[in-house]
């Protein structure tokens, strides 16, 4: 059990919890974000994140500065916290990136988390192998082998109070994203990066994405705090937090800027192309896309758009927090899904893993929205489903969308709603049958139900059922068992 996570609120598979730092003294609120900062190419001095921002914990790569001789001497001599300028909590990327990049560097993990530690990193990172996307399984299982060796390697190390990572690979095999996941949960190191998800993201792969995270999620266990390595655009942090991702870092605020990129919650617009600001943080508010495109200094400019994407991105953290809180993190991840095809791919891939969703997700908490056809597919309607058999029915039932009928002929009237199917009418006051939904159901939502009153007809062999609905499309009626009497509303009604 891993004392230094601790989980306070949960929403499907996304959590707010706390991150005990020890050698930092610092206490991490997750979901975090963690700025990138090279030292050698400052956008934002680390200060100015922890004065401006109130950034506690970013990260910053160790084996840059070794490598740079004035950075190592005065990391050694002062500290990386004096060097960087910042009091919050530092995690320290190992090299594994340039490794991934222009092939072998000359360190090894024994090494390199020394030399993190000397310098006073607060949570270090071991010499993985960063396997990319679509490479033979023969390839990524070698790479694999690799990244377990260094993870024992990390183990074996007294590194005192220094967290260390320990990264999950495996390409875009689901299998081998368990298999990393399960081994890495299975040492006594601290946190979990989920590695090598850049190009997917790079190349707007989101259902690839949640295959690879889903799949290191089921590997890893609860009490492990999971960081999305390379992932900081605001437009996807809600899908992930949705996955169960606790730390993301980000270069994108600066990198995005220096190309004059402007980030929202729905994708990435060229400031030249902009004659407004769609956002109200201090830089937006106070400037107007022409007025930044005119100014001369190209630092200057690119602070200010580095400074509006920051605003953004924690912003959209907040944002992500408050629905958790509020338990309507899927409504949130299935607007940002509206924003982008790439991104309606990834929540229809997440929904793809409801069942997995439905373990961590609370069974109570605010109104359930129907906001489009794959609410039909969230944990709550599978959850529902999968303990209908735990209802107990009469020899009679009537299934009805509307109001009990004034009759004798059954023995019990329940209802069916849309998405959920049915359901006896004295849980009506309780979640999630308190839910918003449409007043004309959608093909998905009727889908849905018609699952509930399959998997309710199912479970009760001796019961006699009539469904009584009116305008149900075609393909959802033709999922309901044929043992139901199927009869119209409105003839019922008037019974």
């Amino acid at each position: 059990m891993r004392d230094h996570f601790e989980i306070r609120d949960a929403d499907g598979a996304g959590r707010i919890g706390r991150l005990e730092v020890p050698r930092a003294g610092q206490s991490i609120e997750t979901p975090a974000l963690l700025p990138v900062i090279n030292p050698n190419t400052l956008t934002i001095e680390p200060a100015e994140l922890e004065s401006e921002f109130d950034v506690d914990i970013l990260i910053t790569n160790s084996y840059i500065i070794r490598q740079t001789d004035r950075l190592r001497q005065q990391a050694l001599d002062e500290g990386l916290h004096e060097l960087l300028d910042f009091d919050g909590a530092i995690m320290t990327d190992s090299g594994s990136f340039q490794l991934a990049e222009y092939g072998d560097i000359e360190v090894t993990t024994e090494e390199i988390l020394e030399f993190q530690y000397e310098i006073g990193s607060d949570i270090g990172t071991p010499v993985d192998i960063p396997t990319p996307p679509d490479v033979s399984r023969q390839q990524a299982e070698s790479d694999l082998d690799i990244t377990a060796e260094a993870l024992a390697d990390a183990e074996a190390l007294d590194c005192g109070e220094m967290l260390i990572n320990a990264p999950v690979q495996g390409s875009t095999f689901p299998d081998l994203r368990e298999r990393a996941g399960r081994q890495a949960a299975e040492t006594d190191l601290d946190v979990f990066p989920i590695g090598a998800v850049v190009p997917m993201m790079n190349n707007y792969r989101y259902d690839d994405l949640v295959a690879a995270v889903a799949a290191s999620k089921r590997g890893l266990s609860a009490d492990c705090p999971v960081h999305l390595f390379g992932a900081g655009h605001p437009m996807m942090l809600a899908l992930a937090v949705a996955l169960g991702c606790d730390l993301f870092d980000s270069a994108a605020y600066a990198l995005y800027a220096r190309a004059g990129r402007y980030l929202t919650v729905s994708g990435t617009e060229q400031l030249e192309d902009l004659d407004y600001f769609p956002c109200s943080c201090p830089i937006c508010a106070d400037h107007t896309p022409a007025e930044i495109r005119a100014v001369d200094d190209d630092d200057r400019r690119e602070r200010l758009l580095a400074e509006h994407n920051l605003h953004v991105t924690f912003e959209e953290l907040r944002r992500i927090k408050q629905a958790i809180r509020s338990g309507n993190l899927l409504e949130l991840v299935d607007r940002r899904a509206r924003g982008h095809p790439a991104m309606y791919n990834g929540y229809r891939a997440l929904l793809d893993h409801a069942d997995q969703l439905e373990r961590d997700d609370p069974v109570s908490k605010g109104t359930f929205f129907y906001t489009s056809p794959e609410s039909a597919r969230r944990p709550e309607v599978l959850r529902h489903h999968q303990r209908l058999d735990r209802l107990s029915t009469p020899a009679q039932l009537l299934l009805t969308e509307a109001g009990a009928p004034d009759s004798d002929e059954y023995d019990a009237a329940w209802r069916v709603v849309a998405p959920f199917g049915p359901f006896p009418r004295e849980l009506s006051d309780s979640y999630p049958f308190t839910a918003a939904v449409p007043d004309r159901p959608d093909r998905g939502g009727q889908l849905a139900a018609a699952d509930g009153v399959r998997a309710l007809v199912e479970a009760n062999p001796e019961t006699e059922f009539t469904l009584a609905i009116d305008e149900w499309h075609a393909d959802a009626v033709d999922q309901i068992p044929e043992r139901v009497t199927v009869e119209s509303l409105s003839a019922i009604q008037g019974q």
